[in-house]
């Protein structure tokens, strides 16, 4: 099953730090919840794993991440990877990232990506899955934010963080989507004209 995703976020830091960030695999693998770097095969090869823990269930995802474009005038990142769960399951897809300077000396990075999911994961559904994917992107650029907003703090965040190999635990981030979904249901209810 194919997941669309597209995440738009901004950056209180000029657009040369945000793009040295992104090109980081150090820094990036530590922003993103479960990830875990293990080996620089070289500067656009990259061999990682990643564990979800759905209810009473671990998952751990092994693979590679690849960067298949990197326009330093464009500011453009495509990347491809792929990974395969202990139980057979597999992980496939390609993330696209482009960055643009805002007026303010701000940096919009705009962020799409294309995952086909295979086992145990895809119980949950398409629309949980999207919705559990959506509240880790939060998570990351909220860890992002914090190392380029205030480097010295996101370093001492960073310092006293769990180990980036802890397992995501899926349920809280579950009930938050699920708690996004029957907001929205109720507030399409009210909106809804009387017959």
């Amino acid at each position: 099953m194919a997941i669309d995703i597209k995440e738009t976020f901004q950056v209180r830091a000029p657009i040369a730090t945000v793009w040295r960030f992104m090109l980081d695999p150090q820094k990036v693998a530590t922003c993103m919840p479960g990830a875990e770097l293990e080996q620089v095969v070289d500067e656009r090869t990259f061999l990682g794993a990643i564990k979800v823990k759905i209810g009473a269930i671990t998952t751990r995802y092994r693979g590679r991440l690849r960067l298949t474009l990197v326009d330093e005038p464009a500011h453009r990142i495509q990347m491809s990877g792929e990974g395969r769960e202990t139980s057979g399951g597999t992980a496939k897809g390609s993330l696209s990232s482009h960055l643009r300077p805002l007026p303010d000396g701000q940096t919009e990075v705009v962020a799409e990506a294309s995952i086909d999911l295979t086992g145990r994961i895809m119980q949950v559904g398409r629309g949980m899955i999207q919705g559990v994917s959506h509240q880790l992107f939060l998570q990351f650029v909220a860890s992002a934010k914090a190392q380029l907003e205030q480097p010295a703090r996101g370093a001492e965040a960073a310092a006293v963080a769990p180990p980036a190999q802890q397992a995501v635990h899926i349920v809280p981030l579950m009930l938050a989507v699920i708690r996004a979904a029957i907001v929205r249901f109720f507030r399409r209810l009210r909106r809804r004209p009387s017959v």
